[in-house]
């Protein structure tokens, strides 16, 4: 089937967005392991390159499903609603990224659409049945990732108490251990994050008429595997490229953290994010790292956590919505004034 120039102008877009995930979301995976030094950056990034694709191909489709169709209405939006969804995420996420601060692209990509939508044909084109596991996955992101980080490592302060091992030797296996969350994490990215834009991909596509709608709709239709391959691989060259700035913000700026910390930042936000897929909610890998971390800071002391910088990343995740959304809806409003 043929494909239009406009398809392919729209397929490159997402592409582009999903790359963009990789240098700004993605490497929230991995900022705690190469901040205790347990990775070094080249190896911390090449891993979450390789999970996050493996994450991607081994997870299913539920969330890239509610992504494409249950956001917005695929009956009712076009390929102009999804470019400008792509551009609010590219430019406010590139801008973000310049400075340093981790962005959230699942509440880039779902106000991105929404705002185009809107732009275009008004609350109809939203599907608010959707949006209400947006609203759960943030509550997931933010409160359960700040409380499994807390718990677990008041658990591990628990255990250890009671066991006398000198300190060197806690903080050696900690270090074997922080491999493993890391990896966790990474793989749990892709199975969330790294699903999000392949439902946009399809979605695209069947907009454009190369997949048909009644096919698309339907519960038994299964995502072709070589989208599942193309946005995965996006994504994980977007993390080799671009991925240092996050780490440097989210590794060693929030809280100084030893393996034990990673450990239990890591492996809590990893569960949330891997119960949220399961259910096919998306939430951001971002906002759970994040507060994960701010969670075993807070163990410590509550002034052990660099609220300063804390308050800059808070200030990019409530930006996010209002910012993409406006950039799409404003794109969208000046193509239909100049078509």
């Amino acid at each position: 089937m043929e494909i239009s120039f406009g398809l392919i102008i729209v397929l490159l877009l997402i592409l582009w967005a999903e790359f963009v995930n990789g240098w700004t979301d993605a490497p929230n995976a991995i900022a705690t392991a190469v901040s205790t030094r347990v990775l070094s950056p080249i190896q911390a990034v090449t891993m979450a390159a390789t999970l996050n694709l493996a994450g991607v191909l081994l997870a299913g489709t539920a969330v890239a499903m509610t992504i494409g169709k249950g956001i917005i209405d695929p009956s009712v939006v076009n390929l102009t609603t999804i470019a400008a969804g792509m551009l609010g995420i590219i430019i406010f996420s590139t801008v973000a990224w310049y400075f340093g601060l981790p962005t959230s692209e699942s509440h880039a990509l779902v106000s991105g659409l929404a705002g185009a939508g809107l732009a275009q044909f008004g609350t109809s084109a939203l599907i608010w049945a959707g949006w209400q596991k947006v609203l759960i996955g943030l509550l997931f992101s933010t409160f359960l990732g700040f409380i499994s980080g807390l718990v677990l490592m008041l658990i591990i302060y628990r255990i250890f108490a009671r066991v006398r091992v000198h300190l060197s030797t806690v903080r050696g296996l900690f270090k074997k251990l922080q491999i493993f969350s890391s990896a966790f994490v990474s793989f749990s990215h892709g199975t969330n994050d790294g699903q999000k834009f392949i439902g946009v991909f399809v979605l695209a596509l069947t907009l454009g008429d190369v997949i048909p709608m009644e096919t698309f709709k339907d519960k038994s239709f299964q995502v072709p595997f070589w989208i599942i391959l193309t946005c995965a691989l996006t994504m994980g060259v977007g993390t080799f490229i671009g991925g240092w700035r996050i780490i440097k913000t989210m590794g060693f700026g929030i809280t100084k953290l030893e393996p034990v910390h990673g450990f239990a930042a890591e492996t809590g936000a990893a569960t949330t994010i891997e119960l949220a897929s399961r259910l096919g909610i998306p939430l951001s890998t971002t906002h759970t790292i994040n507060t994960g971390i701010m969670g075993v800071g807070s163990t410590k002391r509550f002034s052990a956590v660099r609220w300063g910088v804390t308050r800059q990343i808070v200030t990019a995740w409530i930006l996010t919505f209002p910012c993409c959304g406006l950039i799409a809806f404003l794109t969208t409003k000046l193509v239909i004034w100049f078509s």
